[in-house]
């Protein structure tokens, strides 16, 4: 009933929300005239307007030309593999030469890949780079069966060993768990195409390391309650229809309250600074909010399984994990470097969740363990912007050059 209630409601708005994205274009030749200001305005007024409800359809990669030495060198985009609930898609610099792969592991948590592009841009200077770009399940029918976190982690063992030998392992948040056990298991069997390096980054390891409010709530209710309170149904319209999942519209709306005053200050900002004519400050406030109000849904039976033994029980962390019934053993890991990202003022993954892989992976040696906690950043900081670019990224790139 939620969902059909908030897609209602979406579809209601629509019209208007069309209406005001072409006021905008009918408003831009004037922006310039002798009414400059007022049209300004009105044209900052019916951006709020197109920005105010989410989408559900993946936004494109749109990775910009990089700058090498030699001057910018476009990007090659490609879907190379597919699967029911996610394509693998490729990288490269057109030009490339035999660089290290990076498998990319994107969160499924309300956002799609394309979150992560300028992770992706940056990589790309030194690797090839392949991204698990995940289907919106809203959009996935239901005779394509179910999805959860068992084949998460299948996933993550299917797509490294398509990519092949010395593939170096990049999780970014929530899948670093399943990368840990995905790893653990190609461990313990001897798998020939284990990654030579992995890379954890601001995940939840053990979430038992000082607690933040995404693990207070975990912990403040039954798995019960989040199946009872937090499970929709896809309506009847879409794809979709009948699979049950977690809505990305409540994902997202959980984190915006998390952040309420920043956000509106940032779409005050947005008003004042498009009115004002500064558009580049203001292309970047849309920018941002056009990317993250692109959501997608999760499968019922990933959420609550995550929910359940990510947050609750914290299974890996306690030696517990079961995936496809076999125990999960990190400590069988000992061909794979490892390296542990976290953000000092990270409020999402606290300072240790991360690190706590390091005691996990005991069967390797200590110069095959690295960690790095970069200072004044959050979560997202770890792996997009400036520090990330000028101080996050050497670590990785050299961790990645040390395993090859």
């Amino acid at each position: 009933m939620i969902y059909d209630i908030y897609q209602a409601f979406a579809d209601a708005g629509d019209p208007a929300r069309k209406l005001a994205a072409e006021g905008e274009k009918m408003l831009a030749p004037w922006a310039a005239g002798a009414f400059s200001f007022s049209v300004r305005r009105l044209a900052a007024y019916y951006e709020q307007v197109t920005l105010s409800g989410f989408t559900h359809v993946r936004p494109p990669f749109n990775i910009q030309p990089i700058d090498t030495k030699a001057g910018p060198v476009p990007v090659i985009e490609e879907r190379v593999h597919s699967a029911d609930f996610c394509h693998l898609v490729r990288f490269t610099r057109e030009g490339a030469g035999d660089e290290p792969s990076v498998l990319l592991l994107a969160p499924m948590s309300g956002h799609f890949a394309t979150l992560l592009r300028g992770t992706i841009r940056t990589l790309l200077r030194d690797h090839t780079v392949y991204i698990t770009d995940w289907i919106n399940p809203r959009d996935i029918p239901l005779d394509k069966g179910s999805f959860g976190l068992d084949d998460y982690v299948q996933y993550i063992i299917d797509f490294t060993k398509f990519i092949g030998p010395r593939t170096h392992m990049v999780g970014v948040c929530q899948p670093t768990v399943p990368a840990l056990a995905a790893v653990a298991l190609m461990a313990q069997d001897n798998d020939p195409d284990q990654p030579s390096s992995l890379t954890l980054m601001a995940g939840p390891i053990d979430a038992r390391v000082s607690p933040t409010k995404v693990n207070d709530l975990a912990n403040d209710h039954s798995i019960e309650w989040f199946r009872d309170n937090l499970i929709g149904v896809v309506p009847a319209k879409l794809k979709g229809a009948g699979r049950k999942v977690y809505p990305g519209f409540l994902q997202l709306s959980a984190f915006i309250s998390m952040n309420a005053e920043r956000h509106a200050k940032s779409f005050r900002d947005l008003y004042k600074q498009r009115a004002a004519g500064e558009d580049a400050k203001a292309d970047a406030i849309r920018d941002f909010y056009t990317e993250y109000f692109a959501i997608m849904d999760l499968t019922a039976d990933f959420y609550l399984e995550t929910v359940e033994k990510v947050f609750q029980q914290c299974t890996l962390a306690r030696g517990a994990m079961m995936v496809r019934n076999r125990l999960v053993e990190p400590r069988a890991i000992k061909k794979t470097f490892l390296l542990t990202v976290e953000g000092e003022k990270d409020d999402i993954c606290a300072v240790g969740q991360t690190l706590a892989a390091q005691d996990l992976c005991s069967g390797l040696r200590p110069y095959m363990k690295t960690h790095h906690m970069q200072a004044g950043v959050g979560h997202y900081g770890v792996f997009n912007g400036k520090k990330w670019d000028a101080q996050v990224y050497p670590v990785v790139r050299n961790h990645i050059l040390s395993s090859v």
